[in-house]
């Protein structure tokens, strides 16, 4: 474990920077909404900090769409090169974080107890993966137990940290609006996916889009104003894979994400050998597959 003061080196600058940001709707609605934390615990691997970073909030008890949503966006950001950061809370949180972990991706969790506390419970084999692979962070002491105020605040950590917000599904007095609240405050872009208009768990992230915020309208929106890296490929590593491989690859290389019938229709393989093909680049870490649609991945990472 690691504890970074707010005058050392390594404390995100990000952070410093909560107490330039201008009062707003976050700090009536949770008081001390621009206070830097003094120190800050972490765990894992500290230059996820850097480059860009997208948090992914929504709500616990989501849907399946929200689900498939989340955890796409999270494939999508491996995809990218963007490192996904939220609160391993169960629902949208955490399907956004295993979404990227399992398609190689990186991944920051803010706590709203210790590092060392696992909450919910039933993460515990997310958050070991994540201590591991990416980077845990709190600004409370190890042993400290979740409390209903802490999470509010972490929330504005998890804001502060990324450079664009995308809330996937939240009913209108859900927590991951005040998520919203602090990124429209702190100046960073801010995404809400549309939803079923019936649905209560929409009806938060619906009404944000009545209000202007950008409505997702593909898992590459968010992405799309961020720094990102395309996938790279040297020619050496390309000449590695074996014939129909490099066919695929280079048409997705081209055309960007494709169904199979249509990767199967531009190389003239049989829908059977592109199933193959597929599963070949996805084992050598090239090619990810999300709801049918195979794309490449950011070999930088």
């Amino acid at each position: 474990m690691m504890i970074l003061k707010c005058n050392e080196e390594f404390y995100p600058e990000k952070f410093r920077e909560l107490e330039e940001a201008a009062e707003g709707p976050s700090d009536r609605l949770c008081p001390n909404s621009f206070r830097m934390p003094k120190r800050i615990y972490c765990e894992g691997d500290l230059s996820l900090l850097e480059g860009p970073v997208i948090a992914v909030a929504g709500s616990r008890k989501a849907s399946a769409y929200g689900m498939k949503v989340a955890a796409g966006l999270g494939k999508r950001a491996a995809a990218y090169g963007v490192t996904v950061i939220s609160g391993m809370a169960q629902g949208i949180d955490s399907a956004a974080q295993q979404g990227a972990l399992d398609a190689g991706g990186r991944v920051i969790a803010v706590f709203g107890c210790g590092i060392d506390v696992c909450y919910p419970r039933e993460n515990r084999k997310l958050m070991d993966r994540i201590a591991s692979e990416g980077l845990l962070i709190s600004e409370y002491p190890p042993g400290t137990q979740p409390r209903r105020f802490f999470f509010p605040q972490r929330n504005r950590l998890i804001s502060a940290l990324s450079d664009a917000v995308v809330i996937v599904e939240a009913a209108v007095e859900s927590g991951a609006l005040m998520t919203a609240y602090y990124a429209l405050d702190q100046g960073k872009r801010l995404y809400a996916v549309p939803g079923n208009i019936t649905s209560r768990t929409s009806m938060g992230t619906n009404k944000l889009i009545q209000d202007s915020v950008q409505p997702v309208v593909s898992l590459d929106t968010p992405f799309e104003d961020l720094p990102v890296r395309k996938a790279c490929y040297s020619e050496e590593k390309i000449s590695g894979l074996g014939e129909d491989e490099q066919l695929v690859f280079r048409v997705l290389r081209d055309r960007g994400e494709l169904m199979s019938d249509q990767i199967s229709l531009l190389t003239g393989l049989s829908p059977m050998r592109v199933s193959q093909v597929i599963t070949l680049l996805e084992m050598k870490g090239i090619a990810a597959n999300y709801m049918g649609r195979t794309m490449l991945m950011d070999v930088n990472q």
